[in-house]
C-alpha cells in the first residue's frame, strides 16, 4: 500500500459517507456527527438514495453524483451493496475507504468469498481500505473521526490499532478516564486489505506518533510484520498485546520441538526478534505508554529511590532486584550534600528514606540532589500520605513536575492511596510525569524503557555464514521426495548431516549381522547399533537402540534381536538393517536443536537439554531464523539449566562455541529447505572439548 493512498486515508480533504442517515441511533448517523463534531476542515459528502440534507449538509443521492477522486468513503450499508459500492467508487479514483459493515469473512461461509470480491476489487483500483466490519478510524491531529465511536479522544503523541472493535470501544472509554491523548486511533477489522504491518509502516513514519500500540489476534504476514517492525522500532517504541496464545496445532507435531513450539513461543521471538514490547494486560500497555509518551529513556541501569516511608522502598528495592535495573551506588559527593539537610535519623543510602515527617521542600532538595548524581539513570519518587505529604501534596507534586522539565533522566512517581493523593496524581498527570499506585508497575515500566534504549543503540547483528554443501543435500533430499516418505530418518539423514559439515560419530549401515561386526571392529568397540528404517522415526517404539555394545558375540546378538523385534512389531516397515555408531566420548552432557516452521513466521529455532528434559521441564530457549552467533550465544544462556551447561561443583563447562555452530547450522538448513517442516539433533552429546549430533530426525511439509 503506498503512503499517498494512506495518507489521503487518515488526512483526507474530502470524504463520502455511504449510507448517511438523518436518524440518531443509526451508524451512518453516529459518523457524520463524530466528523462534524471533530471539526473537520474538509467537504462531507453525505450519501443517502431518499435524503436531501442530513445534519445540515447537503446529501447526494447516488455514489455516480460524487465528484472524481474522493480522498475517504466510508460505507455503513447492507453487505450486499458494499462491492458494487466499491466497484463504483474505484471506477471513480476513490483513494481509501473504510468499510464499518459486517458479515464478510468473520461469519464464514458466503462471507468469506464477499471478502476474497472485496480484495480483488480494492486492489483492482489500487484502493487503500480498512476493515470490513471495523469501528472505523479516529486522526486528532487532522480532525478526523471517521468511526462511530462515542466519545471524542484528546490529542496526543500515541497512535493505537485494533483486531477488536469491542476493545476499541472499552479502551477509548478508560482512556478518556485517564486523560491519555492519541495521535492516532484505528480499528483494523478483518484485516481484508489493510493490516498491522501498514500501520506500523505508516505510523511509524507519522511526524505526529511517539509511540504505536496494538490489539493483534494473527498476523497477516509474518515476514512482512517482523520487517516493518524491525525498520521502525529503531525510532519509536512499539508495544502489542497478543491474544490467543494457544496453539492446537502443536498437538499434531510428530517431534519433541514441534510439540514444545507453539504460535505463542513463535509470536515472542517475533516480537523479540524485531524490537516489538509485548503488553500481556490492556493496563500494562498503557502504563508503558503513558511512560514511553512523557519521559525520555534511561541512558543506564542504575535507578534512585526516594521515599518518604520505609517499607514501600524495601518493595521497590525488591522489585528492582528482580529485574534487570540496578540500584544506583549513590555518590560520596551526593551523600554529603543530602546530610546538610536531612535529619539524622534519615537513610541516605539507597533507596534514600527521608522520613514520614518529610514536607515539600524535603523531598524537592533530595530529589534535586539525586538526579544530578552521575551514578543515577533514573528516578523513582515514593510517596505515601503521612500528614506532613497530605499537607503538602501539591507542592511536592508541582516539584516533582518542574524537576522532569529540568532533566534529561526519567522521573516516575508512585503515590501509594488513593482519596488523598487524588489532587496530586492530576498535578502529575498534567505535567507529564507517570505516576502508579504501587512501585512494581513504575519498575516494570522503566526497565522495558531501557531495554528500549539498549535495543535503539545496539546495531542488528548479521546473520553468521554456515559453509556446507547445499547441492549435495538436494540430491538426497529429492530422492527422499521421490519415495514419498514424510520423514527423513537418521540413516537417511548422516549424508545430509556431512553436507552441512556437522560433528557426527564414525556411522555406517549394516545390512546384516556380519557387515555389523565387520563395522564395529573397525570403529573399534564399544559401539552402538541402531534400528535403520524409512518408516520407523521413533527408534524407542521398538526398542530399536542399544548402546555399550563391548564385543563381536554382543554385536551378532543384538543386531538380529532388534531387527527382528522391528519386523515383529512393524511388520509395514521395510528394515534396512542397523546403524553401527561409534560410542561418545565419555563426561558428556545431552542437549536439543531443533525447528519448527511456523506458518506466520517462518523456522522457529529452538535449544535446550536433551533426552528426556526437553519434555518434562520444557527448560528452552527460541528464536526465529536466520539466527545470528549473538542470537545462539543468549539462547543457550537462557535457559534455566545453563549453570549445569557453565560447570558445577568442577565439571569443566561444555564447549559453548561447538554448540552455538550447531544452532547456526540448523538455522541455515532451515532456510535453505523450505521443505523441512520440522527437525531436531537429538540428543547431541556435549563435553568441555566437542559436540557430536548423535541422532537426526526431519519431517516434510
Amino acid at each position: 500500500m503506498t503512503d499517498n493512498q494512506l495518507h489521503a486515508m487518515f488526512n483526507p480533504e474530502s470524504v463520502a459517507v455511504i449510507g448517511a442517515s438523518a436518524k440518531p441511533g443509526k451508524i451512518g448517523h453516529s459518523i457524520l456527527k463524530n466528523m462534524l463534531g471533530a471539526g473537520f476542515k474538509g467537504k462531507i459528502y453525505p450519501v443517502n438514495p431518499k435524503a436531501t440534507t442530513i445534519l445540515n449538509l447537503e446529501a447526494v443521492n447516488d455514489i455516480e453524483d460524487l465528484p472524481d477522486e474522493i480522498d475517504l468513503a466510508v460505507i455503513t450499508i447492507p453487505r450486499k451493496l458494499v462491492i458494487p459500492s466499491i466497484e463504483k467508487l474505484g471506477s471513480k479514483n476513490t483513494k481509501s475507504a473504510i468499510v464499518i459493515t459486517a458479515g464478510f469473512k468473520e461469519i464464514g461461509g458466503k462471507g468469506y468469498y464477499l471478502e476474497q470480491e472485496l480484495i480483488e476489487v480494492a486492489q483492482k483500483y489500487e484502493m487503500a481500505v480498512l476493515g470490513p466490519n471495523c469501528l472505523g478510524m479516529i486522526n486528532t491531529h487532522g480532525m478526523v473521526n471517521a468511526s462511530f465511536a462515542a466519545g471524542k479522544p484528546e490529542q496526543g503523541n500515541i497512535a493505537f490499532f485494533s483486531q477488536s472493535g469491542a476493545l476499541c470501544v472499552a479502551i477509548l472509554d478508560w482512556a478518556l478516564g485517564e486523560n491519555i491523548g492519541f495521535s492516532k486511533f484505528v480499528s483494523l477489522g478483518n484485516k481484508a486489505v489493510l493490516d498491522e504491518a501498514d500501520m506500523i509502516a505508516y505510523l511509524g513514519k507519522d511526524s505526529q506518533t511517539d509511540v504505536i500500540l496494538g490489539y493483534i489476534e494473527n498476523v497477516s504476514n509474518g515476514q512482512r510484520f517482523v520487517q516493518e517492525a524491525v525498520q521502525h522500532s529503531n525510532e519509536k517504541p512499539i508495544i502489542i498485546i497478543k491474544s490467543g496464545t494457544t496453539s492446537a496445532g502443536a498437538k499434531a507435531a510428530s517431534s519433541h520441538t514441534g510439540a514444545i513450539a507453539g504460535s505463542d513461543q513463535a509470536y515472542t521471538s517475533a516480537f523479540q526478534k524485531a524490537g516489538i514490547i509485548r503488553a500481556h494486560d490492556v493496563e500494562t500497555l498503557f502504563n508503558l505508554a503513558r511512560a514511553f509518551s512523557t519521559q525520555p529513556l534511561p541512558t543506564g541501569p542504575s535507578l534512585a529511590i526516594v521515599t518518604n516511608s520505609g517499607g514501600p522502598g524495601i518493595m521497590a528495592a525488591d522489585a528492582c532486584e528482580k529485574s534487570s535495573l540496578s540500584m544506583a551506588r549513590i555518590s560520596a559527593a551526593s551523600i554529603d550534600k543530602m546530610k546538610e539537610f536531612l535529619p539524622s535519623y534519615a537513610s541516605l543510602y539507597n533507596p534514600i528514606d527521608i522520613i514520614g515527617d518529610a514536607g515539600a521542600q524535603r523531598y524537592i532538595q533530595t530529589m534535586e540532589t539525586v538526579i544530578q548524581d552521575n551514578n543515577v539513570n533514573a528516578l523513582l519518587v515514593l510517596l505515601t500520605p503521612t500528614s506532613s505529604a497530605a499537607d503538602e501534596i501539591d507542592e511536592i507534586c508541582h516539584g516533582i513536575v518542574k524537576l522532569c522539565q529540568n532533566t534529561s533522566k526519567p522521573v516516575f512517581a508512585c503515590f501509594m492511596g488513593k482519596k488523598i493523593i487524588s489532587i496530586g496524581e492530576k498535578i502529575l498527570m498534567d505535567g507529564n510525569v507517570p505516576c502508579y499506585s504501587f512501585p512494581e508497575p513504575a519498575i516494570r515500566c522503566m526497565e522495558q524503557m531501557y531495554k528500549h534504549y539498549q535495543w535503539k543503540n545496539n546495531p542488528c547483528p548479521l546473520p553468521s555464514r554456515v559453509e556446507r554443501d547445499k547441492g549435495r543435500a538436494a540430491l538426497i533430499m529429492d530422492r527422499v521426495k521421490k519415495s514419498g516418505q514424510s520423514d527423513i530418518v537418521e540413516f537417511q539423514a548422516q549424508e545430509i548431516l556431512q553436507a552441512y559439515n556437522l560433528p557426527v560419530p564414525k556411522t555406517a549401515l549394516a545390512r546384516s549381522s556380519h557387515e555389523a561386526v565387520e563395522l564395529a571392529e573397525k570403529f573399534g568397540y564399544p559401539v552402538v547399533l541402531k534400528i535403520a528404517s524409512p518408516n520407523i522415526s521413533h527408534k524407542t517404539d521398538v526398542d530399536g537402540v542399544k548402546i555399550g555394545l563391548q564385543t563381536s558375540e554382543e554385536v551378532r546378538k543384538v543386531f538380529l534381536e532388534i531387527t527382528g523385534r522391528s519386523a515383529r512389531l512393524r511388520p509395514d516397515a521395510h528394515i534396512a538393517g542397523c546403524l553401527v555408531q561409534e560410542m561418545a566420548p565419555k563426561n558428556c552432557k545431552e542437549v536439543i536443536v531443533g525447528f519448527k516452521r511456523d506458518e506466520q513466521f517462518g523456522p522457529l529455532i529452538m535449544f535446550g537439554l536433551g533426552g528426556i528434559y526437553v519434555e518434562v521441564l520444557k527448560d528452552i530457549s527460541f528464536r526465529l531464523a536466520p539466527v545470528t552467533k549473538d542470537d545462539a550465544q543468549k539462547m543457550i544462556r537462557e535457559i534455566k539449566s545453563y549453570m549445569l551447561l557453565k560447570g558445577f561443583r568442577g565439571d569443566l563447562p561444555i564447549d559453548f562455541n561447538a554448540v552455538e555452530d550447531i544452532i547456526l547450522t540448523m538455522s541455515q538448513m532451515s532456510m535453505d529447505f523450505p521443505e523441512i517442516y520440522e527437525a531436531e539433533f537429538n540428543p547431541i552429546l556435549v563435553n568441555s572439548e566437542q559436540a557430536i549430533v548423535a541422532d537426526v530426525r526431519m519431517t516434510l511439509g
